[in-house]
């Protein structure tokens, strides 16, 4: 059980290389026999390694049984556990939905899916960043495969803007490693927030400077404003499985600036405490309100989810800059169910595409109606994603003010709610103009509009969308638990000194002479 630590990260990696394998010999049928059965080994594992993370150790896995100050070290606490379990639970619809036709078309999905998830677990079990910039690179390089793939057009467009942005991003990551380990000596994490506490006098300035550039890669990866011009156009264009899954990218940045946030800058960290909050803090609320004002003037649905997504990792920066235990434990049930919602929106909204034929997913009234089952599930998912009772999202949101300081209390509550009433207005003028208004004359059909011949909506994109929503439906009916368990992991984020202690204090076992 003890190497249990490795198995989100090796069972999607040995799936990925055997399906890659399967690929020219075998029909789709076998392939996504193989992927189920990878998906329901890590999804025994996620739940194991959560269950395990409750007790409230943190577990640090030597690889190569090399001291963690030297060698590669994965680490298990209620955080890492969480977003593991929320990837696993996100790409099981994520990957329903995908076989119900479009991994036909889609050169190596089952293989790049795979890869993808081994990255996204990597990056949230890493215990030092130069691994977590090689998770980002494996999740990374599997997306632009999955985004790209079976692409033309405009698609192809946006998908190179987002791998030029990421390779930058990429790019500037390296350069504040280079800098960080030339200083400190180190890039564990938690060697890193014992030596930035004791950081000289001369050196302060060069540190700020590298632990500064570290800050903006993290911020671009999660898309806070203003880096966030790759994102509405690439979530969009995405095919609508690996749309689902992107949801969760952006809250790979956000886990990296929470997780050095809470080690590096916490109040013991001497002339760094508090490093960058003030500036993420403003920052997340002008995000927020951007991805509202996204929502409003969205023209399609695929491009108001894709700012809906913005959205919610504004909402997520201000929780986290705030670094109160109550605003972090918020934050940490916000996070799935903005995950799971959004994935569930974008399914909607091919949905839509599917059902209005040439017209798409459009914000246009036109005399086809759309089914009444599909216009209950955007419902759904609308009031989930604007934040009102009595689902997941309100209980965020409601949370998450309730623990704001007083200090911040006008301007956060005016931000948070601000924007919540400008998604309300926006999904509700979607909804009106897709589900409830519609005109005898169609408009005239424009050029970029999909072809009418396009397959009916089965049984599976129907019940992919509505585990996605049913996810939320649950934490809504037992959140209880879920809160018992994001509060300590927010207690236990706010005492670094038992993690580094912990860290520290795994020794290498003994070798054999």
């Amino acid at each position: 059980m003890q190497h249990l630590v490795l198995a989100p990260i090796l069972l999607p990696l040995v799936t990925g290389a055997i399906l890659l394998l399967l690929e020219r010999r075998h029909n789709v049928r076998v392939l996504r026999t193989g992927a189920w059965i990878g998906l329901a080994l890590l999804l025994a594992a996620a739940v194991a390694l959560l269950v395990r993370a409750d007790g409230g150790a943190v577990e640090a896995y030597l690889l190569g049984d090399w001291p963690s100050r030297l060698g590669i070290v994965l680490l298990l606490d209620r955080l890492s556990a969480l977003m593991v379990l929320t990837t696993t639970l996100l790409a099981i619809p994520a990957l329903l939905y995908a076989c119900a036709g479009w991994d036909r078309r889609a050169l190596h999905f089952h293989a790049l899916f795979q890869i993808q998830l081994a990255g996204l677990n990597g990056a949230f079990l890493t215990g030092d960043i130069f691994n977590l910039f090689v998770f980002f690179e494996v999740m990374l390089i599997a997306s632009y495969g999955l985004l790209l793939s079976g692409a033309r057009g405009e698609r192809i467009a946006a998908g190179m803007h987002y791998v030029v942005f990421n390779i930058a991003a990429s790019t500037l990551f390296l350069v504040a490693l280079g800098l960080i380990y030339g200083l400190l000596g180190t890039l564990n994490m938690a060697e890193l927030a014992v030596r930035v506490s004791e950081v000289a006098p001369q050196d302060l300035s060069l540190v700020r400077v590298a632990l500064g550039l570290l800050l903006v890669v993290f911020c671009a990866k999660a898309a806070l404003l203003p880096m966030y011009l790759w994102l509405p156009d690439a979530y969009a264009r995405a095919p609508a499985a690996v749309a689902a899954l992107f949801a969760i990218m952006t809250k790979v940045g956000l886990y990296a600036l929470l997780r050095t946030g809470s080690l590096w800058f916490g109040e013991a960290a001497g002339p760094l405490a508090g490093f960058g909050r003030e500036p993420l803090l403003v920052l997340g609320m002008a995000t927020m309100l951007l991805g509202s004002l996204g929502v409003v003037g969205a023209l399609r649905l695929r491009i108001g989810a894709a700012y809906l997504v913005l959205m919610s990792s504004g909402t997520l920066f201000v929780a986290f800059a705030l670094a109160r235990p109550g605003t972090i434990a918020a934050g940490l049930y916000y996070l799935p169910h903005s995950c799971f919602a959004a994935a569930a929106m974008f399914l909607i909204a091919h949905i839509v595409q599917r059902e209005r034929g040439r017209f798409g997913d459009r914000v246009l009234p036109i005399a086809q109606p759309i089914s009444r089952l599909t216009g209950l599930l955007y419902m759904v998912a609308a009031l989930s994603l604007i934040g009102l009772p009595p689902l997941s999202g309100f209980i965020g949101k409601f949370l998450m003010l309730g623990a704001v300081p007083a200090d911040d209390t006008g301007w956060v509550y005016a931000t948070v709610l601000g924007s919540s009433l400008l998604a309300l207005i926006g999904l509700s003028r979607t909804g009106t103009r897709l589900f409830w208004r519609i005109d005898e004359a169609e408009p005239e059909p424009l050029h970029a509009m999909p072809p009418p011949d396009m397959p009916k909506v089965g049984s599976l994109e129907i019940a992919a969308t509505a585990l996605l929503l049913a996810y939320g439906v649950a934490m809504s009916v037992a959140p209880g638990p879920i809160l018992r368990y994001t509060t300590a992991a927010a207690g236990q984020l706010l005492s670094p000194a038992d993690y580094v202690r912990d860290v520290r204090g795994t020794r290498p076992q003994q070798r054999a002479p």
